[in-house]
């Protein structure tokens, strides 16, 4: 057996205990049956929390539970690492016959391209063994790692030592103090949108960058009718940090390009009204419907109907420049750049977008302006979540990090 420092450890394949860990239930999927606060061990929640282990198999209870995988890492403060799966089973022969056989294939870590090991599944949640962003532990808390820079880093394929290069392209090793990681701003509640949160809705995120992700709208005009959304906590695009703000700007890029391969065009629009958390929705328009000019047209013509005062600003204006942080505004951004822009002083319709993207002059389903009659089942959000990952994979940017 070989031994490796704390640095070089990078988890186990396999383990295998008789108790279950305390809380591992606390998140995702609920057993029904353990109430996991009450039984399982501190001690082996430690241990699960010491050795990363992909897969964790317990069966003391004697019953069958397959939570939801939950992440090793904390996201934008720690490097990324991969997915644990917990699965309980029940005794051999038990009358009920609940399931005390579990199938499954695995390519050891060690053969696993580093990229590979580290992809979180799309409905991975937070590590059940942290409580307020500290680990159980038996008695006392464990100290958390110290981070090596204030950067993201990612493992460079390329090296031959399994050193480390920061999303800037620099060696780790060039900064002898490193600042800690700037976290994200956190919400004074739930959100439901913030990823780290247990009220995101999981199976509809689609792709995950390092400072935003995308996610399919609940109720969407389309099937691939999606929304951009930072991991942090952030109001609206005027409140971004530069980063995120490039990020951004990267997925509607990334996106204008995909659609356009579909022989779509897509609008962006933000409405920073009655809102805590930035949504940016993104909806393909087929060329076949109409011509760019005609959304610009269809936009100002319903704004000067409802009274509201559209305005066209500079093609490569900064909304930062004509907006204050926490002023309330919408705006709308074609697929040639242009930009629409409305300062909210009092009312404003919270369906607008919609409304004039649905209306009969657009994509003429004007029965689906409002977001929730348009709701559809769990099973058939996950199959179009499968769907829009499998077809946008060949332009994700976030794989070629």
């Amino acid at each position: 057996m070989m031994l490796c420092t704390t640095s070089q450890f990078k988890g186990v394949d396999i383990l295998l205990t008789s108790p279950w860990p305390k809380y591992v239930g606390n998140f995702g999927n609920s057993s029904g049956e353990v109430d996991t606060k009450k039984c399982g061990s501190a001690l082996v929640s430690s241990l699960a929390t010491g050795l990363k282990p992909r897969y964790h198999f317990a069966a003391l209870e004697k019953t069958y539970y397959e939570r939801l995988p939950y992440r090793n890492h904390i996201v934008l403060q720690e490097n990324a690492q991969h997915a644990t799966r917990f699965i309980a089973l029940a005794n051999v022969g038990n009358p009920e016959k609940k399931k005390y056989l579990y199938a499954f294939s695995i390519v050891p870590m060690k053969l696993m391209d580093a990229a590979e090991l580290v992809k979180q599944p799309p409905d991975v949640t937070e590590n059940p063994y942290r409580k307020s962003g500290q680990e159980v532990s038996i008695g006392k808390q464990i100290p958390a790692p110290v981070e090596e820079s204030a950067c993201q880093f990612f493992f460079d394929l390329n090296e031959k030592q399994g050193r480390k290069r920061s999303s800037t392209g620099r060696d780790s090793k060039s900064s002898p103090h490193p600042k800690q990681p700037r976290k994200p701003p956190q919400p004074p509640g739930p959100c439901w949108f913030c990823l780290a949160s247990p009220e995101v809705e999981k199976h509809l995120v689609v792709n995950i960058g390092t400072h935003c992700y995308l996610a399919l709208a609940k109720g969407g005009l389309s099937d691939d009718h999606v929304l951009i959304l930072p991991i942090g906590h952030y109001q609206s695009v005027v409140e971004l940090s530069a980063e995120v703000v490039e990020e951004v700007e990267k997925y509607k890029a990334t996106l204008r390009r995909f659609f356009k391969s579909r022989g779509k065009r897509c609008v962006v629009f933000e409405r920073n009204y009655k809102s805590h958390h930035l949504q940016l929705q993104v909806i393909p328009v087929p060329v076949s419907c109409c011509a760019t000019d005609d959304i610009k047209d269809a936009f100002i013509t319903q704004a000067q109907e409802q009274q509201i005062e559209l305005l066209e600003i500079p093609e490569h204006s900064d909304i930062k420049q004509i907006a204050q942080p926490g002023a309330a505004y919408f705006y709308v951004e074609l697929d040639t750049g242009e930009k629409l822009f409305h300062r909210i002083k009092k009312n404003f319709p919270l369906q607008f977008g919609r409304e004039v993207l649905a209306s009969e002059a657009i994509l003429n389903i004007p029965d689906k302006s409002d977001w929730r009659q348009c709701q559809i089942s769990k099973e058939d959000e996950e199959t179009l979540a499968r769907r829009f990952r499998k077809d946008f994979e060949p332009f994700d940017f976030t794989l070629d990090d």
